[in-house]
């Protein structure tokens, strides 16, 4: 069964840990990093920063990929991913 190991030559997908920190006070309350998460993981908090912004805040970080693109879109560094190593499907 050499062959379904790695069907089409390709590796299994690997599963990538990590954690979410969002530094409320810095945040401006933009919503890109909600708008444009694949995943659908942050949301707007009901609550206020210090600036009288709503920041994100994580509602299921089960599926998130930890791909950092809230982190890249922020702009003002407010959101940033932690990730630890990468576990094979069968590790997990």
């Amino acid at each position: 069964m050499k062959h379904w190991e790695n069907p089409f030559g390709k590796e299994k997908p690997k599963v990538v840990d990590g954690e979410l920190h969002i530094i409320k006070d810095r945040c401006k309350g933009c919503s890109f990093c909600i708008e444009f998460c694949p995943n659908g993981v942050l949301e707007l908090s009901t609550e206020f920063n210090i600036k009288g912004y709503h920041p994100p805040v994580v509602v299921n970080i089960h599926n998130c990929s930890f791909d950092g693109l809230c982190e890249s879109i922020c702009p003002d560094s407010a959101i940033f991913v932690v990730r630890y190593k990468e576990k094979t499907n069968e590790e997990k």
